[in-house]
């Protein structure tokens, strides 16, 4: 076995309006499951799941219940490339509102990121394989909040979004 790693960094691909939700599991039903988790959360979610096969032919499963979204999700798995990852875009619905059910599918091992910021993979190859070393989401931090700061996060939590009544 080598000892050489070839490092990748992966743009993801976002539609306008939609958050993307990038994880890692294990076994091939991980497609199925994640589709019932969505498919009951909201009847207005759309969304496109694509998930690495690890072994046997390597496909990338797919579902979901809006093909443009599944189109996108299966391009960002192909890029991604790496066994067991799985790649779900969201529209008309937000991370936090399905989060749960996707961590307790029995085969959901993690969540790297759920976002609608820019994204980027840090892709790891081996001898092996590809895996997910980790993701950047969003920009660097340019400082620390004050009060009209606090102000102004709380009336987005509680005026504009509706949540924290």
């Amino acid at each position: 076995m080598s000892e050489l790693v070839k490092w990748e960094l992966v743009d993801m691909e976002l539609p306008e309006e939609c958050n993307i939700i990038l994880g890692h599991s294990h076994f091939i039903k991980t497609v199925e499951d994640l589709y019932e988790a969505l498919v009951t959360a909201s009847p207005t979610l759309e969304f496109g799941i694509a998930f690495c096969e690890a072994s046997g032919p390597c496909l990338i499963r797919w579902d979901g219940n809006a093909k443009d979204l599944i189109d996108v999700a299966i391009r960002n798995a192909q890029k991604i490339s790496a066994g067991h990852t799985f790649v779900i875009l969201l529209r008309k619905g937000f991370p936090i509102n399905v989060l749960d059910r996707i961590k307790n599918v029995q085969e959901v091992c993690c969540v790297y990121a759920a976002t609608a910021n820019p994204i980027q993979v840090l892709i790891f190859e081996t001898d092996l394989g590809r895996g997910v070393a980790g993701v950047v989401d969003g920009d660097a931090s340019k400082g620390v909040e004050d009060d009209s700061h606090i102000a102004e996060r709380k009336a987005l939590l509680r005026d504009i979004i509706g949540y924290k009544r």
